[in-house]
């Protein structure tokens, strides 16, 4: 609540500002003034000095340039604000704040606290059954923060985070956990996944090094066959990616779909 009149007082200000800004520059601009009268008598001089206009004649032209001179008068000034105006609009934006203030001790709830995070995140902590990813990630990073020598802690965090969608998040948290035991096969694939997905789907080379990494550790990482697979077959090495996915191909039931992808992209590539 504090951010939102914090906001909305900046909001006003700028408002004000803009106004009297505007309404300066009214007051500064100047109407200009025609000047066809004086320019007339400028120039029946000019002819009566050229010996164009005789004595009588000059004297009828030059009085009835001034009477049509007179008789214009000057122009209607253009309407600017002065500062009476100004006044009256700083008071029309602090009636303005006032009655917005007004109406939120109405239908508002001013005397309501606010719930703090860290209370919000001991209820989550207390049912952990009705938690979303969001949710879940929060309660681990919490319980990580405050035991970060605990790997468990950190891995779950790193699942957790990936599956909210923050791969980012997720990847922080599995080498937090491989700083701990950097033997952990699955942390290294879940870190290569990570990283992937935070690439949009591409195996970068960080990735294809923890995947590397995983199936020297454990053959049977499976996910990690498949995305160094993956990475073989971009840069054309289908040798490679069928040796990679034999043994996932044959992990998986014949009438599994994705072992009809992966042998379909193999015998394309071939």
């Amino acid at each position: 609540m504090i951010v939102f009149w914090t906001l909305a007082g900046l909001v006003t200000a700028m408002a004000g500002l803009l106004v009297l800004s505007l309404a300066r520059r009214g007051a500064d601009r100047e109407q200009p003034v025609a000047d066809t009268g004086a320019a007339e008598l400028a120039e029946l001089d000019r002819l009566k000095a050229r010996g164009l206009l005789d004595e009588d004649a000059f004297v009828a032209a030059r009085a009835e340039a001034g009477r049509r001179l007179l008789a214009g008068g000057p122009k209607d000034a253009a309407p600017t604000v002065g500062g009476r105006d100004r006044m009256l609009v700083l008071a029309g934006l602090v009636v303005a704040v006032a009655a917005t203030l007004g109406l939120y001790f109405v239908i508002g709830s001013p005397g309501l606290p606010d719930q703090a995070y860290e209370r919000r995140v001991d209820e989550w902590a207390e049912s952990p059954e009705t938690l979303d990813a969001e949710q879940i990630a929060a309660v681990l990073t919490r319980a990580a923060k405050r035991e970060p020598e605990n790997r468990t802690a950190l891995t779950m965090l790193g699942a957790a985070r990936f599956e909210a969608g923050d791969p980012i998040g997720a990847a922080s948290a599995f080498r937090q956990a491989l700083r701990l035991d950097e033997n952990d096969a699955t942390s290294w694939a879940r870190l290569g996944e990570s990283l992937v997905r935070a690439s949009d789907g591409e195996v970068g080379v960080d990735a294809e090094a923890a995947f590397t990494r995983a199936l020297s550790l454990d053959p049977d990482q499976l996910g990690a066959r498949y995305f160094l697979g993956e990475a073989a077959l971009t840069r054309g090495d289908v040798a490679k990616a069928r040796e990679l996915w034999g043994p996932l191909i044959a992990a998986l039931d014949p009438a599994d779909p994705r072992r009809v992808d992966l042998v379909t992209r193999l015998d394309a590539a071939a």
